[in-house]
């Protein structure tokens, strides 16, 4: 079994930690990150630079993390091609998995006019 073929089985068994601890992941990690210029490449197609010295809303630096563009779980394949992957914002990482609608705090759903 190739290294490639061990990380594909690694993924289809769900043990996605040894697939991201994986040497070869944190190279083309880092790859996608330096092919960015360290900036988010959502932010960068509004025009806005955000890097991991942005401060955030909360006075904090900004988290920066690389993205599977097309999810892991669904494409093994494409878990170590550079094109499937892109250097995101916090921000934008959670808009792009859709992860922004389950944070927003929804207002409580009316009732009735009494409330005890």
């Amino acid at each position: 079994m190739t290294l490639n073929e061990k990380l594909l089985n690694d993924i289809l068994t769900g043990q996605l930690m040894k697939f991201y601890k994986s040497k070869e992941w944190k190279q083309l990690r880092l790859e996608a990150m330096k092919r960015a210029n360290y900036e988010c490449e959502h932010c960068k197609r509004m025009g806005k630079v955000t890097t991991r010295n942005t401060i955030n809303k909360y006075g904090r630096k900004t988290k920066m993390d690389v993205n599977h563009i097309k999810p892991v779980r669904l494409y093994p394949h494409l878990a170590l091609d550079l094109d499937n992957l892109e250097y995101l914002c916090v921000d934008c990482h959670n808009k792009a998995d859709g992860k922004d609608q389950m944070l927003k705090k929804h207002e409580p759903k009316f009732m009735n006019e009494e409330r005890w």
